[in-house]
């Protein structure tokens, strides 16, 4: 027969390591199960992290595109805009960039529309009429703004976006015609676009409309004065060149005081996408990655120890004439046969995966449309496992192959493996178990943070709090004396209202951050120039009822009261950081604060409140509370905060009938809990907590089985060995205590190079804890012990059968 005919077919070797495999399925099931875990959950993550972070934008050379702005050189605000004269002037200037669009600076404010006989709230983005055509972008339905639609006196149009395109328009290409009216003044937008998935900028936008119809009031007006820009790189020009070119406008030699206190910051388009998650999906990446590590290293080891158990077996074969090239095949085939099914499983373990991320995942996160599990997806998993099939075959297959065929037969049935293999297969478990520590120590610092976080003090009472947006018709509502008289009247009515315990405006929705109002003041005996190097606070607009309505508590002096009205002496309360800040070593309370560009209204404070954390959860601001009637903006707010006696949700079908009653031409365009607002800020650390957790929960039961396989296969191999040490009089506790005292060595030498490695690892997850120290003793402390005792209860089981052992049939065995 020659060599050819000898060998054997594909299929007959299929049916063979089929055999093989169904004869040990404890080994099977526990490699197959193992490799779908690691392959699963790492093609998931691969999957997001593609999506989110190297899926390319829908726009034309996303890494030529920059956004623009300006920031104080005193560090007092990380982002300033633009006035529109400014913008004007740069984009003449400007030789780094081609082209520049504007965007307003308050990015995709929700306005009230108007859909049948309800209001609902929608996100508008205002834009320049290029602001398409520098982005590169191709609509998905219909056209672009163009610049002809961006002039005084246009017909107003929008773009929707694809998301907003399948919320309220059913996704149907007729879109194109059909139009959104806001409630504010009646203005009729008509639809000429649907944008494509993943445009994302100013996130959250549902729909775009031109800057100028909407918000200038003749071609020449720089009323509208907060614009970002967006601009193309010209040719081998780079974000450098544009950002040097910005400070070099901002410290011009016509420049003004204030514009030289500024500095330009330029970021290039995918950095201000995809800023926010970044560190996040990187963690989850290096997670996935070291998870992928832990799953070939466990494989691996549980391929070695088979491998070793079958040298007789490997030898007998050859005896009986099986050549060395078809045992390799033979034993390639059988673990082929595992990592095909590995990582099919693996492949429905990772759609899972991801259809239960984009459950949990927070709404806001950029590009969350575009995660699915793809052909390039599945192709990835495939990959996975060819190389699986690789690492996990070839060494084991190629030792089988190359034992000595006399001293195998020569041995009998002994098959304990030299000393140098044991060795190796605990290097192997080691190094998984420091892994392990890597992965364990960045959950529990991520899950401490929401912890933290989670029980953070607000200050104030949140439960039975909801927050309620009004759409006004500004068209009725014109004046601040009209808006103040309605609130004032609405307030009233709210109060007597069964369910309502009290009232107050807000001037912006929780957690807004620095989309409310922020200003500076000055202290007595300030100039101007002193006055514009304080810090930065929250303005809040409010009536008397406001400290009521949320529960909020004086430290110190009065709260304001409804003689603080028109006409008045102006009177202010301050939190304890705006006293601290302005008043450093003095009591705040008589104190003035004059606010105004040249420091010409003066309040006195007559009360200070804690630190409330409503505008940011993370960090508490300096705020200073303004009387309502004494309002110093040309506007009243439009969002109110009522506390309930029952459940909020309860009060909502009261106050959209009860609102418009009160004040014809207002409306209740959505109505929200407090618990509601507090789920987005907590949003992205819950799912940080959770995917971390899943990650860990699978390191530490890789690092488990490897480690039992280890310590069993050692039992097994020491047979003779123990029975020896049980025949000179070593009793059942000893043995045990051999066997688990080897499984805490190689754990705790796992363990301590782990430490090592997540003192220096987790500093990458700085940006993504609060009030937790990436290297937090606690937290480390804990780690290691959980993963000693993981390493006791995986030896236990091993260490128990050996001191069962009969030494009479060990040696008899052995022999």
């Amino acid at each position: 027969m020659s060599h050819e005919a000898s060998q054997m077919r594909p299929v007959e070797s299929i049916r063979a390591g089929t055999r093989a495999l169904l004869r040990a399925p404890g080994f099977a099931v526990t490699a197959i199960l193992t490799l779908a875990l690691g392959i699963g959950l790492s093609t998931a993550v691969f999957t997001v992290a593609d999506a989110l972070l190297l899926h390319k934008l829908p726009v034309r050379d996303q890494d030529r595109l920059v956004t623009l702005w300006g920031e104080k050189r005193d560090g007092s605000a990380a982002h300033w805009p633009l006035r529109i004269t400014q913008a004007r002037e740069f984009r003449q200037r400007s030789r780094a960039l081609e082209s520049i669009a504007y965007v307003d600076y308050y990015g995709a404010l929700a306005i009230p529309t108007v859909d049948g006989d309800r209001v609902t709230l929608l996100r508008r983005a205002l834009v320049t009429g290029n602001y398409f055509d520098v982005l590169g972008v191709q609509p998905v339905v219909g056209r672009t703004l163009r610049p002809s639609d961006d002039v005084v006196g246009a017909a107003p149009v929008v773009v929707i976006s694809h998301g907003t395109w399948q919320r309220h328009f059913g996704g149907h290409a007729s879109v194109v015609g059909k139009q959104i009216t806001l409630q504010a003044d009646g203005m009729i937008y008509t639809i000429v676009g649907v944008m494509p998935v993943g445009l994302e900028f100013p996130r959250g936008a549902d729909f775009w409309a031109p800057l100028a119809p909407a918000a200038l009031r003749t071609a020449e007006d720089s009323s509208f004065a907060a614009l970002d820009l967006i601009g193309r790189l010209a040719p081998r020009a780079t974000p450098a060149n544009a950002q040097t070119e910005l400070n070099a406008y901002f410290t011009g030699p016509d420049a003004s005081p204030w514009s030289r206190a500024l500095r330009g910051v330029a970021h290039t388009f995918p950095r201000i996408i995809l800023g926010d998650v970044r560190p996040a999906v990187l963690v989850f990446a290096a997670a996935a990655a070291l998870l992928l590590l832990i799953t070939c290293i466990d494989v691996a080891n549980l391929l070695l120890v088979r491998g070793l158990a079958r040298i007789r077996e490997i030898a007998v074969r050859s005896a009986l004439g099986a050549s060395r090239s078809q045992i390799v095949t033979q034993l390639l085939t059988e673990n082929a046969l595992l990592a095909v099914a590995g990582g099919a499983l693996g492949g429905v373990v990772a759609a899972v995966a991801v259809r239960s991320f984009l459950v949990f995942a927070p709404a806001n996160i950029p590009l969350l449309e575009t995660v699915h599990i793809s052909t390039s997806a599945l192709a990835g998993a495939l990959g996975i496992t060819a190389v699986a099939m690789l690492l996990f075959g070839l060494a084991p297959a190629l030792v089988g192959a190359r034992a000595d065929l006399q001293e195998v037969l020569r041995s009998g049935t002994r098959q304990s493996g030299s000393r140098a293999s044991r060795l190796v297969r605990e290097a192997l478990v080691t190094a998984q178990v420091s892994l392990a520590v890597l992965v364990l120590s960045a959950a529990a610092l991520i899950g401490r943070s929401l912890v933290k976080l989670q029980n953070v003090n607000l200050e104030f009472e949140s439960s039975h709090l909801l927050i309620a947006e009004l759409g006004l018709r500004y068209d009725q509502y014109n004046s601040l004396d009209k808006q103040v008289t309605m609130l004032r009247g609405l307030i009233a009515r709210l109060r007597d209202t069964p369910g309502i315990d009290a009232a107050s405006p807000v001037v912006a929705v929780p957690f807004s951050g620095t989309s409310g109002w922020t200003g500076r003041g000055g202290t007595a005996g300030q100039s101007p120039e002193d006055a514009a190097k304080n810090a930065m606070f929250n303005m809040e607009l409010v009536t008397p009822d406001y400290f009521h309505t949320f529960g909020l508590r004086m430290l110190r002096g009065r709260a304001l009261t409804d003689a603080d009205r028109k006409g008045a002496e102006p009177f202010v309360v301050v939190n304890e950081t705006t006293a601290r800040l302005y008043w450093p070593n003095q009591d705040p309370i008589g104190k003035r604060l004059f606010m105004g560009g040249n420091l010409d209204q003066g309040f006195t404070v007559v009360g200070i409140v804690p630190d409330t954390r409503y505008r940011e959860l993370r960090d508490a601001r300096g705020s200073v509370y303004f009387p309502l009637e004494q309002s110093i903006f040309p506007f009243a707010p439009t969002t109110l905060a009522i506390r309930t006696t029952g459940l909020p949700a309860a009060v909502i079908p009261v106050l959209r009938r009860l609102i418009p009653e009160t004040a014809p031409g207002i409306a209740l365009a959505r109505a929200e809990s407090f618990e509601t607002h507090m789920k987005e800020p907590l949003a992205q650390p819950r799912l940080n907590a959770f995917l971390l957790a899943v990650f860990a929960l699978a390191a530490a039961t890789l690092a488990a089985i490897g480690l039992f396989g280890v310590m069993a296969t050692t039992v097994r191999q020491r047979r003779h060995e123990l029975g020896i040490r049980m025949a000179l009089g070593a009793t059942a506790r000893d043995i045990e205590s051999i066997v688990v005292g080897r499984g805490l060595v190689v754990a705790g030498i796992g363990v301590l190079a782990g430490l090592g490695g997540a003192v220096l690892a987790n500093r990458l997850l700085a940006s993504l804890l609060y009030e937790t120290s990436p290297t937090d003793i606690t937290t480390l402390t804990g780690v290691a012990a959980l993963l000693l005792l993981i390493a006791v209860l995986a030896s236990l089981i091993p260490a128990r059968s050996s001191a069962r052992i009969d030494p009479a049939i060990a040696l008899r065995s052995e022999g």
